[in-house]
């Protein structure tokens, strides 16, 4: 009985663990105005003084991540396609699908991020 009850507790422990929600929390100041940084699976950005916007780094086209800041876009390497800041659309390449947004919350000078 010790065992069962020692496997089930690690099997729930380490389920718990797998099913946590990727998150990332950065400065605000690490943002810089009229364009985005890219944060542990995170785009961020500050279309404009005091208003942040963040979205998932995978590509909507096929996953891939994105890895390239360019001014007021982001731009995904694998197929060339560049997506606005602003609202994460299509601004050319292959992709269809805009930027898929992540939740941010914004307390203080600190930015939270998360799926």
């Amino acid at each position: 009985m010790f065992l069962l009850g020692t496997a089930t507790t690690f099997a729930g422990a380490f389920l718990a663990a797998c099913g946590s929600e990727p998150s990332v929390e950065v400065a605000a100041a690490d943002v810089p105005v009229g364009s985005a940084a890219i944060f542990d699976g995170f785009i961020i950005a500050q279309p404009t003084v005091g208003t942040y916007v963040a979205y998932s780094q995978a590509c909507p086209h096929q996953r891939n991540p994105i890895t390239e800041v360019e001014g007021d876009t982001v731009r995904c390497t694998a197929h060339n396609s560049v997506f606005n800041i602003t609202d994460g659309s299509v601004v050319s390449g292959v992709a269809r699908d805009p930027l898929i947004p992540a939740k941010l919350e914004q307390a203080g000078g600190r930015l939270n991020v998360r799926n």
